[in-house]
């Protein structure tokens, strides 16, 4: 399937596919991920089937992720039909305390560091890889508007933060006549879905497109592992069995038993509707509340092909409905206060329903 049909990035002027090519897998510093000629295939591959969007971050793979689109983008020689997108926040090297972060100082250093990689002379969307605890958020979008005003970005979006922080900026933006974030991404999926409680009405509410990253959990819905005896840790090769040992905590909280309940039902509605696992797990993710664009990655050209299929086909309500249920968030305090339950004690017992569109 092409991929005929784009989606508005938020509440903005920006359309983007549905299914935005993530590249933390070109090169192969990290020990996984594509060689050039792979990733050359997989590039092509996605703006050949009608993909717009491309995203990547200065940090990726050390900075070869973007040296190798920017050259890829020249190749083909088509920049203006990309909606080309990096991140900055990550510190390229250690021992400099300003070489990283949301401050000033970095981010002028970071964006043109990543303009001289991609060779362009202007990025579509720039993203906040990550809140630094420390840099206050007027700096922070005081200095992402004064580069849209200079034309070195057209649009900025934020990244792994908390919702309360996203609030704030977005309101001081709304007063001040800043420049807003039009999209959040956040790590969705069938094994991590906490943004439901907090970070997706947020972005409902301030107009921000949700762009799940890591929709098939790093590779743990792929299909392609098991447990291994008397462990949760996957057994096989692969990126997950290399992270598994790592010490990173993004991947050492996906080994529970929970989860693997939630991989078996998995399994079950593939088999039910006839489809491998990880297109159904990428097809949940994408009908989500919210989503805008959903990430996708691939260190092959047949796991692109095989993602772009996941557009193919409908989940039975029945099979959607079990997967919601097996992967639920865990009711926890104080959002248990805004359930059905206690609300009813909020309304005295009678039924309220909100306007339609309001």
């Amino acid at each position: 399937m092409s991929l005929a049909y784009y989606n508005v990035l938020g509440r903005s002027g920006l359309k983007v596919s549905p299914l935005c090519l993530g590249t933390m897998t070109f090169g192969t510093e990290w020990g996984w991920g594509s060689a050039e000629d792979t990733a050359r295939q997989i590039f092509n591959a996605y703006l050949d089937a009608g993909g717009n969007f491309i995203d990547t971050a200065n940090g990726y793979t050390g900075g070869t992720s973007e040296t190798l689109i920017g050259k890829f983008i020249k190749d083909r020689g088509d920049r203006d039909r990309i909606v080309l997108a990096t991140k900055f926040a990550f510190a390229m090297g250690e021992g400099d305390p300003n070489g990283g972060g949301n401050g000033r100082k970095n981010i002028y250093a970071a964006v043109e560091a990543s303009l001289r990689r991609l060779q362009t002379d202007y990025l579509d969307l720039y993203w906040v890889h990550n809140w630094d605890r420390f840099t206050p958020v007027e700096e922070v979008m005081a200095t992402l508007t004064g580069l849209v005003r200079e034309g070195k970005v057209r649009y900025i979006g934020m990244s792994n933060s908390p919702a309360w922080y996203v609030a704030r900026a977005q309101s001081l933006a709304e007063f001040h006549g800043l420049e807003k974030f039009c999209a959040w991404q956040l790590e969705y999926s069938l094994l991590e879905r906490n943004i439901e409680r907090e970070h997706i009405p947020a972005a409902l509410e301030f107009g921000m497109g949700i762009m799940p990253w890591s929709p098939i959990a790093g590779g743990m819905l792929s299909g392609k592992y098991k447990r291994e005896k008397g462990s949760a840790r996957p057994a096989g090769e692969g990126r997950l069995s290399v992270e598994s040992a790592s010490g990173n905590p993004a991947f050492n909280k996906l080994f529970t038993e929970r989860n693997w309940k939630i991989i078996d039902a998995l399994h079950e509605v593939a088999k039910e509707v006839g489809k491998p696992p990880a297109q159904v797990a990428l097809n949940w993710v994408t009908n989500r509340t919210g989503v805008s664009s959903t990430i996708i990655g691939a260190s092959k050209l047949q796991q692109f092909h095989d993602s772009l299929a996941a557009l193919d086909f409908e989940l039975p309500e029945s099979a959607r409905k079990k997967l919601d249920e097996v992967s639920a968030p865990e009711e926890q305090y104080p959002y248990l206060f805004f359930g059905e339950t206690m609300q009813a004690g909020v309304t005295g017992k009678t039924e309220v329903r909100r306007t339609k569109g309001l």
